[in-house]
C-alpha cells in the first residue's frame, strides 16, 4: 500500500471553522464546570474559605479559555487567506518577473476559482499552482484549528490549577471584564480613524487630479466622459454644489414631514393617549422603520410621483415624473417612526414631579406640555431630529428611484434633482478603476458628506446644551 503524502493527510484532516469553533466553545464551558467544582475541592482540602463564589473562579477560567483563542481564531480566519494570497501572487511573480501587477492578479484570481472548482482550465501552470494552493488552505484550517484548541486547552487548564481559595476570582472576572469593554472602545475609535483616513487619502488622490476649491464652489456636476471635445464634460466637471444642494433640499423636504408628525404623535402618545391606544398605535407607527428602503422607493416612484404631478398639473404647475417633492415626502414617512418613537421615550422620561408642580400652579395640560415638557426633553428630541437628519442624508434607494440622477443646480421642489449618496453609489457602480478620476471624485464626495455632517452633529448639539434646562 502507498504511504500518503503529507499534503493528503492534511487533505483529510481539514477542521472547518463552525468545528473549531464549537469545539472552543465547548471546552470553555468545561473549564467553567470544572474549575467551579475545583475550588469547592481546594477549598474542602485545605479548610479554606473562598474569597469569592464558586461562579467567580468558574467565570475566569471560561473567559481566559475562551477569549484569547477566540482572538487567535480571529486573526488566522481574517489574515491567513490575505497571507496566502501574498504568498503565491510573489510566486506567480517569480514565475515570470515581466508580468505587470494587474496581470498578476488576473492570474491569481484565475488560480483562486481553479482551486475552488468554479472555472476549468487546462493551462498546467494554473492547474499547478491551484492545487498548491488548496493544500495551503487545507493547511491553514488545519493550523488554525489545532493551535486554537490547544490554546483554550492549555490555558484553561493553567488558570483551573492555579486558582486558590485565598485568590478573589470577582474582582480579577470584574477586571478581564473592563478591559475587554475598553478593547472595544479602542477598537471603535480605531475603526473610525481608519475609514476617516482611508477616506482621506483616496479624496486627497482625488485632489491632486482636480482643483480643490473648483470642486467645493464648483456649479456643474458631470463626471460623465464627454463624446465630443466640445463638451463641458470633456476633462470632467466636479462641481458638487448641485449633488449637495439636491441632499439639503431633499432632507429639507422631509424633515418638513417627519418632524412635525413624529413629534406631534410623540406629545399625543406620551401626553394624552390611554394604554390601550397606546399599545396599538405605537407598535403601528413603528413598523413603518421595518419596511425595507426599496419598497418605500416603489411606492415614491409608482405612487407619490404620479400623485405629485396630478396636483402639479391641476395648480397649473410643470411638475417632473422624478421631482425632490415626491422623494423627500416618501422620506419623510419613512423618517416619522424615528423621531415619533425616541421622542416618545425621551418625553416619557421627564419627571412626572414636573408635571405635578406645573399643574399645581394651574397650568394647562397644553401649557404644561409647552413650558415645562418640551424644554426638559430638549437634549433628547435634539438627539431623536438628528437620528433622522442622518437617515435622510444617507438615504440612497428612495432618491434613484423618485428623483433622479440629473445634477440639477434648483432649489425647485418640483424638478429633478440628485443627492451625494445617489452620485457615489453611481460612481462606484460597475467596472471601475479606482485610478481614475471619476471614481476618486465619489471619495471627495464622501469626505465632504462627511466633514457637512460632522459640523452639522456639532452645530445641533451646542444648541441643544444652550437650550438644555436643569431640573432637582
Amino acid at each position: 500500500m502507498a504511504r500518503q503524502s503529507p499534503d493528503r493527510i492534511f487533505t483529510s484532516m481539514t477542521l472547518p471553522l463552525s468545528f473549531v469553533f464549537f469545539v472552543l466553545l465547548g471546552l470553555s464551558v468545561y473549564f467553567y464546570y470544572h474549575a467551579k467544582s475545583g475550588i469547592v475541592r481546594k477549598a474542602a482540602l485545605f479548610s479554606d474559605r473562598t474569597k469569592a463564589l464558586p461562579s467567580h473562579y468558574g467565570q475566569q477560567s471560561f473567559l481566559w479559555a475562551f477569549i484569547p483563542s477566540f482572538l487567535i481564531l480571529l486573526v488566522l480566519t481574517i489574515g491567513g487567506p490575505n497571507y496566502i494570497d501574498q504568498i503565491f501572487y510573489n510566486k506567480i511573480q517569480e514565475l515570470n518577473p515581466t508580468f505587470n501587477e494587474s496581470f498578476v492578479s488576473l492570474i491569481l484570481a484565475k488560480v483562486i476559482n481553479v482551486s475552488n472548482g468554479k472555472i476549468s482550465t487546462g493551462e498546467e501552470n494554473i492547474i499547478m499552482l491551484a492545487k498548491d494552493y488548496k493544500i495551503a488552505f487545507e493547511q491553514l484550517h488545519f493550523y488554525r484549528g489545532l493551535v486554537v484548541i490547544l490554546c483554550a486547552a492549555l490555558l484553561g487548564m493553567i488558570i483551573s490549577y492555579r486558582q486558590k481559595p485565598g485568590s478573589n476570582a470577582r474582582e480579577q472576572v470584574e477586571k478581564f471584564i473592563v478591559n475587554i469593554f475598553f478593547a472595544s472602545a479602542v477598537i471603535a475609535i480605531f475603526t473610525t480613524v481608519a475609514i476617516i483616513l482611508s477616506l482621506f487619502f483616496e479624496a486627497l488622490r482625488f485632489f491632486n487630479l482636480y482643483n480643490f476649491f473648483d470642486f467645493i464652489f464648483g456649479l456643474h456636476w458631470a463626471p460623465n466622459v464627454a463624446i465630443r471635445t466640445d463638451q463641458v464634460a470633456a476633462e470632467g466637471s466636479f462641481g458638487m454644489i448641485p449633488v449637495l444642494l439636491g441632499t439639503l433640499l431633499i432632507s429639507f423636504i422631509a424633515m418638513c414631514v417627519a418632524i412635525p408628525i413624529g413629534l406631534l404623535s410623540a406629545i399625543y402618545l406620551a401626553e394624552f393617549a390611554t394604554p390601550k391606544i397606546r399599545d396599538f398605535v405605537k407598535p403601528t407607527l413603528e413598523i413603518l422603520a421595518g419596511i425595507p428602503t426599496v419598497v418605500y422607493g416603489y411606492f415614491a416612484a409608482l405612487t407619490a410621483a404620479p400623485f405629485f404631478r396630478e396636483i402639479g398639473f391641476s395648480l397649473g404647475l410643470d411638475v417632473s415624473s422624478e421631482s425632490a417633492i415626491a422623494a423627500g415626502a416618501v422620506m419623510g414617512i419613512m423618517i416619522i417612526p424615528f423621531i415619533s418613537s425616541l421622542s416618545d421615550d425621551v418625553i416619557r422620561a421627564v419627571p412626572q414631579s414636573l408635571r405635578d408642580g406645573s399643574m399645581g400652579l394651574g397650568a394647562t395640560k397644553a401649557e404644561t406640555i409647552y413650558i415645562v415638557i418640551l424644554p426638559a426633553a430638549i437634549p433628547g428630541l435634539v438627539g431623536a431630529v438628528l437620528l433622522a437628519v442622518s437617515r435622510a442624508i444617507g438615504e440612497t434607494m428612495i432618491v434613484v428611484m423618485a428623483a433622479g440622477l440629473s445634477a440639477n443646480l434648483t432649489v425647485n421642489p418640483l424638478e429633478s434633482v440628485t443627492t451625494v449618496t445617489v452620485q457615489i453609489v453611481s460612481l462606484l457602480t460597475g467596472d471601475t478603476e479606482f485610478d481614475d478620476i471619476k471614481t476618486l471624485s465619489a471619495f471627495g464626495l464622501g469626505l465632504a458628506l462627511f466633514f457637512f455632517t460632522l459640523l452639522l452633529n456639532i452645530f445641533a448639539l451646542s444648541i441643544s446644551r444652550r437650550l438644555a434646562e436643569r431640573y432637582d
